[in-house]
């Protein structure tokens, strides 16, 4: 797919994206406000989704990370997750939030969700930025969702196509 040659359309725009965040931000900020919050960021898709979240979260944070891989340069899931950085802490003491940019198929997140699960926190939840149901080949449902989309193809503010427009400020859908 050769994205300059094809049309599209913007889905979101920052301000929309923004908009949402601090709602979705508001909530977190609520549910977790008498917890130990730790954010885990998904890599490298959810880094700008997660970094923009937590800058409107008020409560004591901490933020770790994760790299999981399934795609590869591919635009479809292979299935099989992989872990490629671990989190480098105990999590026992934690509520953890995992913070990734998109469930689709659902297959990551429900294999980050259980292995972080074995590691015993408090409590543990996740929160999207995008959501397509209809793509699920796992039952999973995100506990904060941004925005529940249709099966589309998705770039900008983090989302990638062979690593290339993430440092687009909003949303777009390639036709």
């Amino acid at each position: 797919m050769d994205i300059e040659s094809r049309e599209w359309e913007i889905m979101y725009t920052n301000d929309e994206i923004q908009k949402r965040l601090r709602e979705l931000a508001n909530s977190i900020n609520e549910d977790y406000k008498d917890k130990n919050l730790l954010v885990v960021s998904l890599l490298k898709g959810s880094f700008i989704f997660c970094s923009d979240l937590v800058r409107y979260i008020k409560i004591p944070v901490k933020i770790n990370f994760m790299t999981t891989s399934s795609y590869g340069t591919s635009t479809e899931t292979s299935g099989k997750v992989r872990i490629v950085a671990d989190l480098n802490m105990d999590i026992t003491n934690y509520d953890v939030l995992i913070v990734d940019d998109i469930t689709d198929t659902a297959t990551t997140m429900s294999f980050v969700y259980s292995h972080l699960k074995e590691r015993k926190p408090k409590s543990l939840k996740s929160c999207v930025l995008l959501d397509k149901p209809s793509r699920r080949r796992v039952e999973f449902k995100p506990d904060y969702i941004g925005f529940e989309i249709e099966d589309k193809f998705v770039v900008g503010y983090g989302f990638d196509y062979n690593d290339y427009y993430r440092n687009v400020p909003y949303i777009f859908n390639v036709l």
